[in-house]
């Protein structure tokens, strides 16, 4: 029978932990979240041989098991609780060499917890760079424990540190630090009172209720009630079990560690002086922002245009092909344009996703969140609060989540509250396309493009929106607040491909699959309703030839004057034009007005609405670009999207909420539906007023 290991990955942040994760699963990997919570669960499994398949889980970093945010008490929760499914069997502590103090404190709590652990010592590779030597026999023996020396860089030690995993039951379960030592009295009333319990378990139980005020937790009976000494005690004690640890970490590394700083060869502090500095810190970031974003049009253009042809030639060619009706139609009006308007913009995301994960892989974002929480802290915020507007550059829902690791509840409301107003990838299909349709692609300078600027100043403004937004939250939000922000500067390193690879790839499948499934679905819904209609709908085709029986029209002019007055009296353009007159004065017709409501459920659905609507009737193999091209003003005449409606429309896209997934996590953080009823009123407002205004200035 094959043998199955749970195994926990753990530690630190910036100890290369996912990449050592990626190691050993490569893309065998999946993404949720831990059940009742939104912070994200990332697992993999991987086979050892024939006999033994092992399913990792890569738990949230961190520094200790004193939790001080809900990510760390994800690690504590899954260690207390042998019930869980994914209990480990083994414990995989990954620490970095040059860090190994900081790292062992986790350590040695994890090995005092009776959870066979194995230390994985990782970046190996710089240990002769930095001129570091360590005894690992010696280490091994004062830890009670294996180590694994390894570089996920260079993928060394990875057999080893399998070979170890494998055979963890050999494992010294003896603790590194007896937990009575801490305080005798306390420890001996504490094994009186639960003679059958393990006495550290029980004392991170009672202490994280301390640390973390009420939790929603599965606590050990009897736990709650054995309240023999006051909160400040306890945390004395705690401080006292740290010192402890400290000391006896500090005694075994002095005999097992050595460091010749003579003879290290380090740029890192030369380069923080540059890339952190006042001015050219600034100017370094700004301008590696213009260098991705004139990437992501240039680059991309290609691709682009090849998969909006192949589309087009698709959905003709389906038409061609499969018997005529409305099952040919649905395919090729409604479900291959609709999946065309995501698929084009694969290229985009994937480039975008590329250069972030370049910039964490190297080490720069924790630079950049040092350098903005200058900024910042002018706003009400910490730089603590850039680590959610970064990643909301990706996706508003995982960076509200990565809210939780700020204390401070007014500065974490306010950053789930100004997050949605930074340009998500969501909302680069809806840029992409309008910049392309609206903005002349010429040169500026003869070397930057007037597209790409374009687009970085849409960046900015979303950046922008959040910040004067947040400053004005401080001043109105009446909450009494202090905060202290520290940030880890991790070491630079070069970007590791297999890590790059599977963050683009998974990033890029993950908003795919799941727009897909949104734009898969409406596209369907809306084809349905715009090749219905009631009323006179079904007579179109004897009204028109009517209405132009004096005129001396083709077959192919007849044809379009039909399609066009189904698709006018359908049920989608029936509630259009009843919708038209609110979008009217920003510039929009009341095909974009369907698009606009549509695009509520993500706002990537607008493209592929507008594709589906486009493609109702249409016997023409044109891409999706070049309708919206075609597309008349009714009322003025001339294009549709021109420089007015399509500024109107960037800057409605710009600050409109347009996403219910959004706001149900900000629901779920909150634990309340009044801030993100707020929140869709007022950033709707503000999008509508701020697009009315630009589009009646420009017309």
């Amino acid at each position: 029978m094959a043998k199955h290991i749970n195994v926990a990955l753990i530690g630190n942040p910036n100890t290369g932990k996912t990449s050592v994760f990626n190691r050993l699963t490569g893309l065998n990997q999946k993404v949720g979240n831990y059940p009742g919570i939104t912070v994200e669960k990332k697992q993999g499994t991987c086979k050892f041989g024939r006999a033994c398949k092992v399913h990792i889980l890569d738990l949230p970093g961190t520094y200790s098991l004193n939790a001080s945010s809900l990510d760390e008490n994800v690690v504590i929760e899954l260690l207390l609780n042998k019930n869980d499914k994914d209990f480990p069997d083994v414990a995989v502590v990954v620490a970095d060499v040059e860090n190994l103090k900081r790292n062992l404190l986790l350590f040695t709590q994890i090995k005092d917890l009776g959870i066979p652990a194995i230390l994985a010592i990782n970046m190996s590779d710089r240990m002769k760079r930095k001129a570091i030597t360590l005894d690992i026999p010696l280490l091994e023996e004062k830890l009670q424990t294996k180590i694994a020396l390894i570089s996920s860089r260079k993928n060394l030690g990875f057999d080893y540190l399998k070979e170890l995993i494998e055979n963890y039951n050999q494992l010294s379960t003896k603790p590194c630090l007896n937990a009575s030592r801490i305080s005798p009295e306390y420890f001996d009333r504490l094994r009186k009172a639960f003679p059958n319990q393990d006495l550290y378990k029980l004392w991170l139980v009672i202490t994280q209720d301390v640390n973390f005020g009420k939790l929603d937790r599965n606590e050990l009976k009897g736990v709650a009630s054995f309240q023999t000494e006051s909160v400040s005690n306890l945390k004395r004690l705690q401080q006292k079990e740290t010192v402890a640890r400290y000391q006896f970490i500090n005694e075994t590394l002095k005999q097992t560690l050595h460091i010749d700083t003579a003879n290290a060869k380090d740029l890192r502090s030369r380069l923080d002086r540059i890339l952190t500095h006042k001015v050219w810190g600034y100017v370094i970031f700004f301008g590696i922002l213009l260098l991705i974003f004139q990437a992501i049009f240039d680059w991309s253009a290609y691709p682009m245009d090849f998969i909006d042809s192949t589309f087009a030639s698709l959905s003709e060619w389906t038409k061609n092909t499969l018997p005529a009706g409305d099952f040919t139609n649905l395919i090729a009006e409604g479900i291959i344009p609709g999946l065309g308007g995501i698929v084009i913009f694969i290229p985009q995301i994937a480039f975008l996703f590329l250069f972030i994960s370049i910039l964490e892989e190297t080490g720069y974002m924790s630079r950049v969140v040092f350098l903005m929480d200058r900024v910042m802290r002018r706003f009400g915020l910490s730089g603590k609060s850039v680590v959610p507007l970064v990643a909301g550059t990706a996706c508003a829902i995982p960076a509200i989540m990565a809210t939780r690791n700020i204390e401070n509840w007014k500065e974490r409301l306010i950053t789930i509250l100004v997050t949605p107003f930074t340009t998500c990838s969501a909302r680069l299909p809806v840029y992409l396309i309008i910049i392309a349709l609206v903005i002349p692609d010429t040169r500026v300078l003869g070397i930057f493009s007037l597209q790409g600027l374009t687009l970085m100043f849409m960046y900015i403004l979303g950046f922008g929106a959040a910040i004067f937004s947040a400053y004005l939250l401080d001043k109105i939000l009446k909450i009494r607040s202090k905060s202290f922000f520290v940030v880890e500067m991790p070491n630079y390193k070069l970007p590791l491909p297999k890590n790059v690879i599977i963050t683009v790839v998974e990033k890029t499948k993950a908003f795919v699959f799941g727009a897909g499934k949104i734009i898969l679905a409406i596209s369907i819904i809306l084809w349905v309703m715009a090749s219905y209609g009631p009323g006179n709908f079904n007579d179109a085709e004897e009204i028109i030839t009517n209405e132009y029986a004096s005129q001396n029209l083709s077959e192919e002019e007849i044809e379009m004057h039909i399609d066009s007055y189904k698709l006018e009296h359908s049920y989608i353009g029936r509630i259009g034009h009843a919708i038209e007159p609110a979008v009217r004065p920003l510039g929009y017709d009341w095909k974009i007005g369907i698009a606009i409501v549509s695009s509520f459920a993500a706002r990537e659905v607008f493209v592929g609405t507008l594709a589906t609507i486009y493609s109702v009737g249409s016997e023409e193999e044109e891409t999706i670009k070049n309708r919206m091209a075609a597309e008349i003003n009714p009322v003025l005449g001339g294009p549709l999207f021109n420089f007015a409606s399509g500024v109107s429309l960037l800057l409605f896209y710009a600050f409109a909420m347009q996403c219910m997934s959004t706001l149900a996590i900000v629901k779920k953080e909150t634990n309340s539906w009044k801030w993100p009823m707020w929140q869709l009123f007022v950033m709707s407002a503000i999008a509508y007023v701020v697009a009315l205004a630009a589009y009646q200035f420009l017309k």
